[in-house]
Parts: C-alpha cells; structure tokens; sequence
C-alpha cells in the first residue's frame, strides 16, 4: 500500500494568509488544490512536503475574465469549468481541444489549471498549450506581483519560477484578431498521460502566419514551446509544404525518450506528424476567424 510520510495541514483563508503560510514554513511547504499530481507523487515518495497548505477557499483564484485583450484565467480555476467557459472556446480552441482529453471527469472536476502547470511535468497537456498560446504567468509573492512569460515559468521538469514564499495566481493569454489554434494527442487509452502531443496557435494576417506558437507534450522539457517550428511558421504563406517542413523541424527539435508508451523514434515521428495535423486545423480556424472579423 502507497503511503506518503507524515504531514502537517494548513487551511489559507486568503491569499494573503497563504502567502504568510508559505514564508513561515519555507522550502518545506507546498500548496494544494485538486491535489491530482502532488498526491500520487507523496504516495510514492518523490515527493515529501512537510506541510501542504490547502487553498480551496480562496475563491479569489478562480475565474475566467475578459479584460482588455487578454483573457485571465485564476490558477484556482478548473479543469470542467475552462472546458464548459464560452470564452475560453471562442477565442482559444486548443484549451477546449486539450480539455477534452485530460485525465477522467473527477479529474477534471476538481484538478486546477495552476496545479496542472506548477508541476511541470513536461507530459502535461496545459503546460504545452499554454507555451503555445504565448501565456503568460502572474506570481505573487511578499514583494508584490510579478509577470513572466510561459517559457521563463518553466526552468526544467518538474521546476517552475515560483520561489519560496510565493504561488502561481493568475494566467494570461492574449487575444489577438484573426487566431486559430487546436491540440492533437496520441494516448494508449483515454484519459492517459500522452504517448505524444502538439498545439499550434497562430494568426492569419494578409494570408501569413503572425503570432506562431508550438508547444509539445511528453517528448523533453525543452519543446514545451518550440522556438525552431516558431521561427519557420511566422512570415510563412500556409501551405501542404509548410506543414511537411514544420513536422520535419519539429521532429528533430525534441527530445523524447524510449519508455513503457513507446520508442524514442516512434515519438519523434509522433511529434511530426501531430505538429503537422495541429498546424492544418489551426490555419483553418483561424480563416475561419479572419473571416467572421471582416
């Protein structure tokens, strides 16, 4: 039977308190929500915190809000309730895309965007959606609030910007005319973590792709935004042949390893051939976009 070591708890009322609970306590202390990824790592003694701080109450953390051209989204915030949001559908269908194909119902009635991209496991679908999206994370801390972009949030697997004495609050994306974007994922049965996976966003301006962005799941930290496949797309004219070459240099860009789901060369193809498929229906939505704006 999977046990994890002894522990204290915590209940934050608010984000200050909890902020005050994580200085207090120091390296030692980790905040919890869903608890879907840390849990199941505390069973297994990877990880050993020696105080979890729950911060189900702080209601605060849990919306979905349009301002100005960005959409914030809590870190509190749900996995059904982003899946269910008009918004998040309408401007940003790789989240919907991704959503659907997250773990199982309980999962996603009660696991958090904010634990989901804290943990950093370079396997997980928001992680790789958001550094597509170009989001951009608001860390708050004693020293106030700070913004970084979704490739400087991640440092490495399971390593985040965050520092002690500070949490993950809010996730910004922005919203840009003329966008499209969308998910595809390979998975050994539904609701597994990822053979392999890839989401493009983009938009269209004057028949070119403007605003790229890639980001691959479970095949090495280092594609969780792949500048490479960026680089090739923005200024592009879309095309059967873009796509081929987008694939072509998002295959050699990763770095997957050979495991229980499958051999490194299987996922290298994988990760072509959905950066592919990603790009196509991404360019189709956003003409789709452009088109309902003009």
């Amino acid at each position: 039977m999977q046990v994890p070591a002894s522990f204290d708890y915590e209940r934050a009322r608010s984000v200050d308190e909890a902020l005050e609970l994580l200085r207090r306590h120091g390296e030692e202390a980790r905040v919890v929500a869903g608890g879907h990824s840390l849990l199941p790592m505390m069973k297994l003694r990877l990880a050993g915190p020696e105080v979890l701080i729950d911060i189900n109450d702080l209601t605060e953390l849990d919306h979905i809000d349009l301002v100005g051209d960005e959409l914030r989204v809590g870190a509190l915030t749900r996995h059904r309730a982003l899946l269910e949001s008009e918004s998040v559908g309408r401007y940003f269908p790789i989240v919907h895309d991704a959503e659907r194909v997250i773990a199982d119902p309980p999962v996603r009635n009660r696991g958090t965007i904010g634990g989901s991209l804290c943990q950093a496991d370079p396997s997980e679908d928001l992680s790789a959606v958001c550094g597509a999206l170009h989001a951009r994370a608001v860390i708050r801390g004693a020293e106030g609030e700070r913004v970084v972009s979704m490739a400087d949030f991640h440092q490495g697997p399971y390593e985040t910007t965050v520092g002690v004495g500070e949490m993950l609050v809010e996730v910004r994306i922005p919203v840009l005319p003329g966008a499209g974007s969308a998910y595809e994922k390979v998975e050994r049965k539904a609701g597994d973590w990822a053979v392999a996976a890839a989401g493009v966003a983009l938009t269209l301006r004057e028949g070119r792709i403007a605003d790229a962005g890639v980001g691959l799941a479970a095949v090495g930290a280092g594609a969780l935004n792949l500048h490479a496949v960026q680089t090739l797309m923005n200024g592009s004219e879309p095309s059967e042949a873009l796509y081929e070459e987008a694939g072509r240099v998002a295959s050699a860009n990763c770095s997957p390893v050979t495991d229980s789901r499958g051999s490194e060369d299987y996922k290298r193809h994988l990760a072509g051939e959905l950066t592919r498929r990603a790009l196509r229906r991404a360019v189709a939505r956003a003409a789709r976009s452009t088109a309902r704006e003009a």
